[in-house]
C-alpha cells in the first residue's frame, strides 16, 4: 500500500486540473465511475485499480503536455478523481482503529 500512495504522492500536476479533481471527489462512486473509466465490468480492488489508474493518467498527462489533438481536459479530470476517490476507499479500508 505505501507503494501505491508513494506513486500518487509523487504525481506533480497542475494545480488547475488537481483543483478541479478535488471538486469531484464528494461525488465519486467507483460503482458507477470505474467501470467506466477502466472500460470493465468488472471492478479490481483499490490497490490493482489504482495502478491500472496511473498508467492511465500517465498517458493522459503526456499527451496533454504534447498537445495532442485527442486530448481530453475532461476525461484527465475523471482519471484524477477516480484516483483521488479509491485513494480513499483503500486508507479507510486499511485504516486501523
Amino acid at each position: 500500500m505505501l507503494d501505491i500512495l508513494g506513486m500518487v504522492g509523487a504525481l506533480s500536476r497542475p494545480k488547475l486540473l488537481v483543483r478541479a479533481a478535488r471538486f469531484g471527489i464528494d461525488d465519486y462512486s467507483r460503482a458507477l465511475h470505474l467501470g467506466r473509466i477502466l472500460k470493465t465490468a468488472v471492478l479490481p480492488r483499490s490497490g490493482p485499480a489504482i495502478l491500472q489508474l496511473l498508467e492511465l493518467e500517465t498517458d493522459m498527462n503526456d499527451r496533454r503536455l504534447a498537445h495532442a489533438a485527442d486530448y481530453s481536459v475532461a476525461d484527465h479530470i475523471d482519471v484524477l478523481i477516480a484516483i483521488m476517490g479509491e485513494v480513499q476507499v483503500l486508507r479507510a479500508a486499511t485504516r486501523v482503529d
